[in-house]
C-alpha cells in the first residue's frame, strides 16, 4: 500500500525511543523523512545510522522541548535542512507520578507544562509550513485521560488537554486543509514500560495480570501497532479523517476487561 509519503517531512517529538522510535522508523520505511526531536543522543544517532544503511532518510535534533524557543529552533532547523514540513507527531512526555497526595501545586503545574506545552509550541511555529503542505497533525495521548490512573494528576491533565486541543485545532485549521487527530494507546510494551515492570518483586506476574485484562488476545499493544495507525493518519489515505480520537489498545479502554481467553 502506497501512503504517498515520499520526501515528505514529519517532525516526531520523542522520536528516538519506544512508540516514537516505531513512528520514526515507519515514516522512513514509507519513504518519508522523520525529523526526530529527542534529547537521547546515542539512541537518536544509532537510529539515524540504521535507517541510513537502508537508504532511508531521517534527521536527529538532540533537544528536549522545555520552552517555546526550543520548539521554534527545532522547526527552523528542520525547514533549513529540508525546506518543508508536512506533518507533526506530538509524542514526547512522561508519566511522572505527580498526584494530589504525592505532589504539590508547583509540581502539578510543572508536570502539565512539560507534558502539554510543547504540543502547542511545535504546531504554532510549524503552522506556516503546514498551511503550504496541507499537512497533518497527530497527537499521542493516553488512556489515562479517559480512565484515570491515580497519583498522576499532572500527566492525565495534560493528556486530557491534548484530546481537547485535537478537536479545537481540527476546527481552527479546517480552512487550511490541515487534519488533526489523536491516537490513544493503553498498555504498550516499551523500554520505559519494562523498566516500570522491573520495579516489582515479580515482574512476570505483574505483566501476566496486566495482559489478562486486555480483551483482544490478552496481550500488550506493540509500538509498531501504534505507529501503523499514526502513519496512516499522516498519509493521504486518511484524507477525510479529522478531529478523531482513535484508540489502539486491544479494547482495553472500552471493552469489559473481565473478558479473557478461556
Amino acid at each position: 500500500m502506497n501512503l504517498n509519503l515520499e520526501k515528505k517531512v514529519f517532525l516526531v517529538s520523542g522520536g528516538a525511543k519506544g512508540i516514537g522510535e516505531a513512528i520514526s522508523r515507519t515514516i522512513a520505511t514509507e519513504g518519508g523523512i522523520a525529523v526526530i526531536i529527542d534529547p537521547s543522543i546515542e539512541a537518536g544517532e544509532n537510529l539515524i545510522q540504521e535507517l541510513s544503511s537502508k537508504n532511508q532518510t531521517a534527521y536527529h535534533i538532540p533537544m528536549r522541548l522545555l520552552d517555546p524557543d526550543q520548539a521554534m529552533d527545532a522547526v527552523n532547523m528542520a525547514v533549513s535542512r529540508f525546506g518543508r514540513i508536512d506533518g507533526i507527531v506530538n509524542n514526547a512526555g512522561a508519566n511522572d507520578g505527580i498526584g494530589l497526595e504525592q505532589g504539590s501545586p508547583v509540581a502539578f503545574r510543572k508536570s502539565v507544562e512539560q507534558n502539554l506545552g510543547h504540543y502547542y509550541d511545535l504546531v504554532h511555529f510549524a503552522l506556516p509550513y503546514l498551511k503550504k503542505s496541507f499537512g497533518s497533525i497527530v497527537n499521542i495521548s493516553s488512556k489515562t485521560a479517559i480512565t484515570g490512573q491515580g497519583n498522576t494528576s499532572g500527566y492525565t491533565a495534560a493528556k486530557g488537554a491534548q484530546l481537547s486541543l485535537t478537536r479545537e485545532w481540527a476546527v481552527e485549521l479546517l480552512p487550511y486543509g490541515i487534519r488533526v487527530n489523536a491516537v490513544i494507546p493503553a498498555e504498550v510494551m516499551t523500554p520505559l514500560y519494562q523498566r516500570w515492570l522491573d520495579t516489582f518483586d515479580h515482574p512476570e506476574e505483574k505483566l501476566n495480570l496486566i495482559q489478562s485484562r486486555i480483551p483482544f488476545e490478552n496481550r500488550m499493544t506493540t509500538p509498531q501497532e501504534i505507529a501503523n495507525t499514526v502513519v496512516f493518519l499522516l498519509s493521504d489515505l486518511s484524507s477525510h479523517t479529522t478531529g478523531q480520537h482513535i484508540f489502539v489498545d486491544g479494547g482495553y479502554t472500552h471493552l469489559d476487561r473481565a473478558i479473557g481467553r478461556e
